[in-house]
């Protein structure tokens, strides 16, 4: 009977697989797409010189910090949806969807205003290097002009992937993308003449510089608004046409108990970011322009653990609110063993050829030694970190969202910042150092996070049979 039950379970896994794929791939690909735009950006701008990508990417965390305490609200919708959809109550789900809208609204306002009324502070706050303060600020003002239509694509991108449409945000990803490289290439650089083929060709350019990978950012991003609202708009299952936005506290007050702890997470996690970045630009030029391309290299090797992040999230919601516990057993297997053995390949990877892709952006041999430095010593800690964002993806599709804000607190402060503090501004210490006490945050958050997980007090279909 055992080995029957073990067959059977073999047989279940097998097949689900082919679900969390086909969840799982679009949104890689989608980061794929959007982290060969940021390689293609980076390097443009870096082009230009080592001060013209220290002013890029000395606000980098803070718009992290904006971009994901956004997210956060999506994953309220997402749990909400995912769950009603698992237990079959598609009416509970497009009321919900609607109700994103007015989200949206309200978060993207607030977040234009904040974002543009202080944009000339930033960089001040981040302690970037007074000579390159006034271009990283206006950087950053141009950036944040679309914020609503960014807020848009987000909250309306992560409704989508709760419904199992992830092919519908890859798409306008693409889009978006194709129109930041494109942008990129008529606004930074001045007219010159390009060679085709061994042809000579006179290329119009803005000679916008900094400003003009700016530009092409925010023009990008009001595309990819404009394009992720219209395809939730007329989306058969999920559309929100028709349906009212005024507030229904029965759908709100449930979104909002889990996307509040996510949103103190996500706040708190990116202001630690911008904390720890500002200690590294405290360090000088060559700190903060290999530590920006660093994370830049680094976050293409994140693909494998976000796309299967967004999977187990979608997958573990349908599955409590299908009351299985079985599917959710195997599910959890399933997603684990292919997410270990695709960050044990990008982490080799990235071990190898740390130096050659920090080359890609910058000739300064200084750079390129620092930043392929720090690359191999994260590259060590690819598969425990990509477990975290798997198992915190279960926990956002169980609407489980409190145990992992204090899990990342306390990494994040107790650990990397304090960490760091000590390292660079009172030992003395350089980017190295800095990037050790990263890697033990990591790994700490990998411990809490298997350990919480396995004593299974936070799921609901516990007790079930």
């Amino acid at each position: 009977m055992r080995n029957l039950r073990s067959d059977n379970a073999i047989r279940f896994r097998a097949a689900l697989l082919p679900t969390v794929l086909a969840l799982a791939w679009p949104t890689m690909l989608e980061n794929l797409m959007s982290t060969a735009v940021q390689y293609v950006d980076t390097a443009m701008v870096g082009s230009l010189g080592t001060a013209a990508t220290a002013a890029v990417g000395a606000t980098t965390t803070v718009n992290w910090l904006v971009g994901s305490t956004i997210s956060a609200f999506g994953v309220g919708f997402l749990a909400y949806i995912s769950q009603s959809r698992g237990a079959g109550e598609y009416e509970k789900a497009r009321a919900a969807a609607a109700q994103s809208v007015l989200a949206v609204l309200a978060v993207g306002l607030a977040f234009t205003v904040l974002t543009l009324s202080l944009s000339a502070y930033v960089p001040v706050w981040m302690r970037v290097d007074p000579s390159i303060r006034t271009l990283a600020g206006r950087y950053f003002f141009v950036l944040y002009l679309p914020t609503l239509l960014r807020a848009a694509s987000i909250i309306f991108g992560t409704v989508l992937r709760a419904s199992g449409d992830t092919k519908t945000p890859m798409r306008v990803g693409v889009g978006v993308n194709l129109i930041n490289v494109v942008l990129n290439f008529l606004l930074i650089y001045a007219p010159r003449t390009i060679r085709v083929f061994g042809l000579s060709l006179p290329m119009w350019g803005a000679n916008l510089g900094v400003l003009g990978a700016a530009a092409a950012s925010a023009a990008s991003l009001f595309y990819g608004g404009v394009a992720i609202t219209a395809a939730f708009w007329r989306h058969p299952e999920i559309s929100p046409k028709g349906r009212s936005i005024r507030p229904d506290r029965t759908i709100l007050i449930p979104c909002v108990k889990v996307a509040f702890p996510n949103m103190l997470q996500r706040f708190g996690t990116s202001l630690g970011y911008v904390f720890f970045a500002s200690m590294i630009n405290s360090l000088g030029e060559l700190s903060t322009a290999a530590h920006t391309i660093a994370n830049t290299v680094e976050s293409a090797f994140y693909i494998p653990g976000y796309g299967m992040m967004a999977a187990a999230a979608t997958l573990t919601g349908n599955a409590i609110g299908a009351k299985s516990r079985q599917m959710q057993r195997d599910l959890a297997v399933v997603i684990l063993t292919c997410e270990v053995g695709l960050m044990l390949v990008t982490g080799g990877l990235l071990f190898v050829f740390a130096p050659n892709m920090v080359r890609i952006f910058s000739r300064d041999a200084a750079v390129i030694a620092l930043g392929g430095a720090v690359l191999r010593m994260v590259a060590c800690t690819e598969p425990f970190f990509g477990c975290s964002i798997v198992i915190e993806g279960m926990l956002q599709g169980a609407g489980k969202t409190l145990m992992p804000f204090v899990f990342n607190m306390i990494g994040m402060w107790g650990v990397r910042i304090v960490g760091t503090f000590v390292c660079t501004q009172m030992l003395g210490f350089g980017l190295r150092a800095a990037w050790g006490c990263m890697i033990c945050h990591n790994l700490l958050l990998f411990a809490m996070y298997a350990v919480y997980y396995a004593r299974g007090r936070w799921n609901p279909l516990r007790e079930a049979h």
